[in-house]
């Protein structure tokens, strides 16, 4: 893999042969370094991995069984995720634990590759390996936990899916599959389509996305039962304690409110009164979001090659700060497609991407290092979290400022 950079006006490259084997040599420091920290799994809180070798160990045996979970409160997925929640089980010779951590840095290496060989190689030219190195330092901020959770798999449908959208040649039919299947695997991947430019583009990439979903849909509900059982169980959803209601609630409780941290519906939510209010208006922030998008793509007239990535990059950062429910393995997400924007040398995206960066350190600080000072709402952990929360705020907003004023006429 070579890096190439553009430069005069002749478009002169020049090759240089270090920046790989830079790139490389990080990427294995920093995952050795994840990887040791998931062995000891003692940093904070402690019990990271517990999430694979006790409950996606659990799915797995269900799965296996041809049924996903039947009213458990903590099967909140599309029935897409059970695929791969199963993969491991194929992997010989090693545990499921051993496997599904094989798995992740496989999906992880492969989003490095392609970020890194995307840098100018997307349609207008890019920044050299830029956003590979974005995803390569970023993730590694997040410390072991990317490797305990199965988000880093879900990141790597909408990376390729962006990358297939916004290459010389664009292919909208392979961006909108990829897009389907990441959809019918956390939901989220789909806004990966908001940005495609107007018709024939936006026509075949959706319809493909659609078609995908539905064919491995059909697919799954034949070959399990319960399969849309996950839908019963989002409604129950409180105001988890790392969002951004969860931090209102928290300096609230600071401040003398009488709320309460339980662990519910596998997640420490806030209970207590006004909680309901405050999940209420999350939802409407949340419709707000959308109309905002839609508002944004009927306005819309400039359409450049990064405009698929810088838009996917602001709708999920709305949606995140959105949520009642901000995980910290949502960061993998954000840092996933801020790096996709960094393969173009068109995105306005680059200081969002550089707000995530402490905002993802931040999270590894409240979870796990301080998740005991967080869910006893000390102010050491209401602290932290707010900080964090506010630089996505900030980021949000940024980013969707800089969406609208370089695509909507004045």
């Amino acid at each position: 893999m070579t890096t190439t950079y553009r430069t005069g006006a002749a478009g002169r490259t020049a090759r240089t042969p270090a920046a790989p084997l830079a790139l490389t040599a990080v990427w294995v420091l920093t995952r050795a370094g994840m990887l040791l920290l998931l062995w000891r799994d003692t940093l904070g809180i402690g019990g990271v991995g517990r999430e694979v070798y006790v409950l996606y160990r659990h799915w797995y045996d269900l799965l296996a069984l041809g049924a996903f979970p039947p009213d458990d409160v903590t099967w909140q997925y599309p029935p897409g995720a059970g695929l791969v929640l199963l993969a491991p089980g194929a992997v010989p010779g090693l545990t499921y634990y051993q496997a599904f951590v094989a798995l992740t840095l496989a999906a992880d290496a492969a989003v490095t590759v392609a970020l890194a060989r995307s840098g100018g190689r997307c349609e207008g030219g890019g920044l050299g390996a830029a956003g590979a190195w974005l995803w390569t330092c970023g993730l590694a901020l997040l410390l072991h936990l990317p490797l305990a959770r199965y988000d880093v798999q879900v990141t790597a449908f909408a990376v390729f899916a962006l990358l297939a959208l916004a290459a010389r040649r664009p292919k909208p039919r392979l961006g909108g599959a990829l897009a389907g299947l990441g959809a019918l695997v956390k939901v989220w991947p789909v806004l990966a389509l908001l940005g495609t430019p107007r018709g024939r583009a936006t026509r075949r990439a959706w319809t493909t996305a659609a078609l995908t979903a539905a064919a491995l849909l059909g697919a799954l509900v034949l070959g399990f039962s319960h399969t849309l059982g996950f839908l019963r169980q989002q409604g129950s959803r409180g105001v988890q304690v790392e969002s951004l209601g969860g931090t209102a609630l928290s300096l609230a409780r600071l401040a003398g409110w009488p709320g309460a941290v339980q662990y519910r519906y596998g997640a420490f939510e806030l209970t207590g009164p006004h909680v309901a209010s405050v999940a209420h208006t999350a939802l409407a922030l949340t419709a707000a979001a959308f109309a905002w998008l839609v508002l944004w793509r009927v306005r819309s007239r400039r359409w450049s090659p990064a405009t698929p990535l810088d838009a996917a990059l602001a709708a999920v950062l709305l949606f995140t700060v959105t949520s009642r429910v901000i995980s910290p393995q949502y960061m993998v997400w954000l840092v996933g497609l801020a790096a996709v924007c960094l393969t173009s040398r068109h995105t306005r995206q680059r200081p969002v991407a550089l707000l995530l960066l402490p905002a993802a350190a931040l999270s590894a600080l409240a979870y796990p290092v301080l998740y005991d000072e967080v869910i006893a709402v000390t102010p050491l952990g209401c602290g932290v979290v707010a900080v964090r929360n506010g630089l996505l705020v900030a980021a949000a907003l940024l980013s969707c400022r800089r969406l609208w004023t370089s695509t909507v006429p004045t």
